[in-house]
């Protein structure tokens, strides 16, 4: 896996889309492409979402002057992004800040997986309001798990938190719900993958997990999603959205550094056990408190999210 994070598959398809036109911008190859990228990430809508709008949009364009047209398109998706994760920032902020108002003492805040900038072109999804309250100088402390298999909590958002001086403790990824009774977060804020017009969130595997202990110890649990990662066209998340099942390798061995500094992988299983490694899970919007988009917090209902269009 060379990309990731729901965004930025979207932009980078853009500018896959501009790579093709340069060898062959026809309608077939073009069509072609896409369905080849597409099949690249089934679960991050923002992956066809970016795809689909370069197809419809050249459609009336003469192949010569497609290349430049796809290129223009593509830093269009790229600009987007990072305006609407800023304006996330702003919005959600605004709770981070209402809750600091109140307890007058640092707030606690859960994440799962990495939603920074390292999963978008800048800001992030769900670190956004935390880089931006950072700057307005709340203090702010973050529980960041493991996420396995993959570890992208402690690999890539811890290290974007201590890069932004930003207090942070690492977790194993079943101690969220043990904070959580104890008193210990004040709210949760993830991403999303693919976000149903209901209000179902896709995200990464452990996700509901995470929602169902905040619901049962009344903790917000906010999702950031910018309208790029919301899928209009569905509206039951767990019937819908293709669940991406990646290689059980994932699950039975590990990637770290050894005494000397270097990568090495090691096998944690029993020889010959078998393993499944499902990549996303999906949470039903009743434990959603908010959806942070770049239009504002909004309700994870179908009203809502419509509205959104408007």
């Amino acid at each position: 896996m060379q990309v990731r994070g729901a965004p930025l598959i979207g932009v980078t398809a853009a500018f896959g889309m501009y790579l093709a036109s340069i060898k062959n911008s026809s309608n077939e190859f073009m069509e072609k492409s896409g369905k080849f990228l597409k099949n690249a990430r089934p679960t991050a809508v923002n992956l066809s979402w970016a795809i689909n709008k370069i197809l419809h949009e050249i459609k009336n364009i003469d192949e010569e002057k497609r290349n430049n047209f796809i290129l223009n398109i593509a830093k269009t998706i790229r600009q987007n992004d990072i305006e609407a994760c800023k304006k996330i920032g702003e919005y959600g902020s605004s709770i981070i800040e209402e809750i600091y108002n109140k307890k007058k003492s640092t707030v606690n805040i859960l994440t799962h997986c990495n939603a920074g900038w390292l999963a978008t072109v800048d800001w992030g999804t769900a670190l956004s309001p935390i880089f931006y309250s950072n700057k307005k100088n709340i203090p702010i402390h973050v529980w960041v798990d493991e996420t396995r298999p993959r570890n992208q909590g402690f690999n890539l958002t811890a290290w974007e938190l201590m890069n932004e001086n930003i207090e942070c403790s690492l977790i194993v990824d079943n101690v969220g719900g043990h904070l959580m009774q104890k008193g210990m977060v004040d709210l949760c804020i993830t991403g999303t993958d693919r976000t149903t017009s209901s209000g179902d969130v896709c995200n990464k595997i452990g996700t509901y997990l995470k929602a169902l202990a905040a619901y049962d110890n009344n903790i917000p649990f906010y999702v950031a999603a910018p309208i790029s990662s919301i899928d209009f066209d569905i509206t039951d998340g767990l019937k819908q959205i293709p669940i991406e099942e990646r290689d059980s390798s994932e699950v039975t061995s590990i990637t770290g550094l050894n005494s000397h500094k270097k990568l090495e992988t090691v096998s944690i299983i029993p020889e010959n056990a078998q393993a499944v490694n499902y990549a996303f899970d999906v949470t039903p919007a009743k434990f959603i408190s908010k959806i942070i988009t770049e239009k504002g917090n909004i309700n994870p209902n179908k009203e809502s999210i419509s509205g959104l269009l408007k």
